[in-house]
């Protein structure tokens, strides 16, 4: 199995070495992964933790269950795979992350910088280090941790900056398009705001919602699933209710205080499987 994923890396790598007008073309259909039990198992079990994710802290920490996917099938597939099933997540959570849970203030700062940085995402898709933008974006989120860390690991409340915002919202398009990854960024903005956690999670559920609608083209013209992924798409929509459902009861049983230290933990645990992906990506 890992040398498999290891040759699905590589393959990726070639194909987007290529260059001039190569770079604007589909990627061709990469095998899918074979339908046998563990894998619709494993499969599921991902879907199930990344909508976790979402009903309890409103997303951005998918990448939490993209490991569990890495055993099945190639990273390539994984991101093909998971694109539609995003938006199936999104729409079914905003029955709980209603408008009265969305900073509209800060919306309006990071939604085109988020729009933006999906678009460039797209364009250098093939021409991106995803290596090195994997180890510089743990390096952000691991001293952004660590700053928090030193200050006590108090609530802080700052005043809006749209630089700030505009960049975050950029930095989480790129990374979210690029890597399933868009959550430290947006993350790094909001958390110092000190918003109620309902607004925390609305407000980013609903950013993501509109990431993941705008991303899904794109990557379905990138990576165009083959028709073992689109049967492993239709199982797995299965365990998004169940996975919205339970985060969401998880979050109404934290407090405030609870919920941002586990947005901290997540960044954490994202930030060191950003730096093994690119670490073991230069080794391999």
């Amino acid at each position: 199995m890992v040398s498999d994923v290891l040759r699905a890396e590589r393959t990726a790598t070639r194909l987007r070495s290529h260059t001039g007008k190569a770079r604007m073309m589909a990627l061709p259909m990469l095998s899918g992964p074979d339908l046998t039990m563990t894998t619709i198992l494993v499969a599921f079990a991902a879907v199930f933790l990344i909508a976790f994710m979402k009903g309890a802290f409103g997303g951005g920490f998918s990448i939490v269950g993209i490991p569990l996917l890495s055993f099945v099938m190639d990273p390539v597939s994984a991101g093909g795979m998971l694109a539609p099933l995003f938006i199936a997540m999104d729409l079914f959570a905003l029955r709980y992350w209603k408008p009265s849970t969305w900073s509209r203030p800060d919306l309006a700062r990071l939604v085109p910088g988020l729009l933006v940085g999906i678009a460039a995402g797209y364009l250098l898709f093939r021409v991106l280090d995803h290596r090195a933008i994997s180890i510089v974006m743990a390096v952000i989120t691991l001293t952004f941790v660590g700053l928090w860390l030193v200050s006590g690991a108090r609530p802080t409340t700052r005043e809006r900056s749209t630089p700030k915002a505009i960049t975050a919202g950029v930095a989480s398009g790129v990374t979210t398009m690029v890597a399933h990854s868009g959550g430290p960024p947006l993350a790094m903005y909001l958390l110092p705001l000190g918003l109620s956690k309902e607004v925390y999670a609305g407000t980013t559920s609903l950013f993501f919602t509109v990431g993941n609608a705008t991303k899904a083209v794109p990557w379905l013209l990138l990576v165009r699933p083959t028709g073992s992924v689109w049967v492993l798409m239709g199982v797995c929509l299965f365990a998004i209710p169940a996975g919205v459902v339970s985060g969401w009861r998880l979050h109404a049983n934290l407090d405030q205080r609870q919920i941002y230290r586990a947005c901290y933990g997540l960044l954490v645990v994202t930030a060191i499987k950003l730096l093994w992906d690119g670490i073991s990506g230069y080794l391999a």
